[in-house]
């Protein structure tokens, strides 16, 4: 991943309705804290805009010297909602204040009042169940447990497979990153992961063969068939795009895995909850998924995901034999409640749709500019993607897409690192509560920055 730098430099004043940027960025007084952490803590959690948070709220983020940035990043995917909202705090201080802060999987009102909320959002809601967990990875291997359980109960261990997609994240737990696509974040694994098997991802642009052909032949080539396969999963969108599947291809998937008994999982992990103009992403292919994987949105603050599945799968294990400590929590399941509550109350999905296309009208503009340089635009609703790339090729140029992102951040427009395989994705995924003036606001922030760093006059 390409570094920021910790350098204290000059920066151009802004003071708009949104951005107000006033100090030298990082600022000054905020590198102790940078060298405190660096100290403290394993150099994997930094690589981030070097801004230290001090409040954030709706759309925007300020630090405690009176910077104030347009949040892009909806701290990677979470406040959907958007940030620190009055009626999420307020619930949260009833919780605390009644006090009722853990109880394990002893049963509170609101952890009822929630599974219901996540059960009525299904195909069928009579067909489905919700398992509370914490974390997108532990969800992940769950759905992972559940479809090989699934498969060796009524099939035998001969049903084995797990089929996963090439360029996919879906966490960092050893199962997780088993499914995963991607090899570099793989070289810690010895000697696991016989069965987990990767396919090309029909993107469109990094892979340019859509048709579901292509997984046949690749499973085929790698000596696997349908009915030795425990599951699929995928990611709704991939996340280093974000890349979204082809309709006719998640159709044919999905008569794929019912043709042979197989258990179709969709992580929704940072696509659900309204982030690409859908409750959930699934929902655009006209699919009905056996394991739904949720996090992030979930909540639009604290730790808090779910399996949402078919009552035949989730119903495998008996009484206490699949929890998780804090998968029921008061406080992240309050959270969730009402979270949930604003979404359906602001009409905060159909926001998402609506202000999508005036995002990707602005980003095609960018990207008409700059054909050579920005060389893929992907999104819907609020999460879309533009490749950096060296000129008139395919080949990722992350050391400019960080220089992008830099340069907004220096503007007063928040995004995180650029993601993708090799770190050359610029993403965007503001909070879907944004108002269209702030949005429209950084894309003319973001056109400055690569006006600025691609050098047209």
């Amino acid at each position: 991943m390409a570094q920021y730098n910790l350098t204290p430099v000059d920066v151009q004043a802004v003071e708009t309705k949104y951005r107000i940027i006033k100090t030298k960025l990082p600022v000054p007084e905020s590198l102790e804290i940078f060298r405190s952490l660096a100290e403290s803590e394993p150099r994997s959690m930094m690589g981030q805009p070097p801004i230290i948070w001090d409040r954030a709220e709706g759309f925007q983020v300020e630090d405690r010297w009176g910077n104030r940035w347009i949040d892009w990043s909806a701290g990677v995917l979470i406040a959907n909602s958007g940030h620190g909202r009055v009626e999420v705090r307020d619930a949260l201080k009833k919780i605390i204040d009644k006090p009722l802060l853990s109880s394990y999987v002893f049963v509170h009102e609101k952890r009822a009042e929630l599974t219901e909320m996540l059960q009525a959002l299904t195909p069928k809601p009579e067909d489905y169940s919700v398992f509370l967990l914490s974390t997108g990875s532990e969800a992940v291997e769950n759905a992972i447990k559940l479809a090989r359980t699934y498969a060796i109960e009524k099939h035998g261990k001969e049903k084995r497979y797990i089929i996963s997609f090439e360029n996919a994240f879906h966490g960092r737990t050893l199962g997780s990153q088993l499914a995963g696509g991607m090899d570099k974040l793989k070289t810690w694994i010895v000697g696991e992961g016989e069965t987990f098997i990767q396919v090309p991802f029909p993107d469109g642009y990094k892979n340019e063969d859509t048709g579901f052909e292509l997984f046949l032949k690749s499973i085929e080539d790698q000596g696997v068939t349908g009915d030795q396969i425990a599951g699929v999963i995928t990611e709704s969108y991939q996340g280093v795009g974000p890349d979204f599947l082809p309709v006719e291809y998640a159709q044919k998937l999905q008569d794929f895995c019912l043709k042979y008994d197989i258990i179709s999982i969709y992580d929704e992990v940072q696509a659900g909850f309204g982030r690409s103009g859908k409750m959930f992403t699934y929902e655009h292919y006209g699919v009905e998924p056996d394991l739904i994987v949720c996090g992030k949105g979930i909540t639009s603050s604290l730790p808090l995901s779910a399996v949402i599945g078919k009552k035949k799968v989730l119903d495998l294990y008996t009484p206490g034999s699949m929890t998780s400590t804090h998968s029921g929590s008061p406080l992240p399941v309050t959270a969730a409640v009402e979270n949930l509550k604003l979404i359906k109350k602001e009409n905060l999905v159909e926001n998402s749709r609506i202000l999508g296309e005036v995002l990707m009208a602005g980003l095609q503009e960018i990207v008409n500019k700059y054909p050579d340089r920005l060389g893929c635009l992907h999104g819907k609703g609020l999460v879309a993607g533009i490749q950096v790339v060296e000129s008139g090729t395919k080949t990722p140029d992350p050391e400019t897409a960080k220089n992008i992102n830099e340069k907004c951040f220096h503007k007063g427009l928040l995004m995180f690192a650029p993601v993708g395989i090799a770190g050359e994705c610029i993403k965007i995924s503001p909070p879907l509560m944004i108002a269209e003036d702030a949005l429209i606001e950084g894309l003319e922030v973001l056109n400055e920055a690569c006006d600025e760093i691609l050098g047209v006059n």
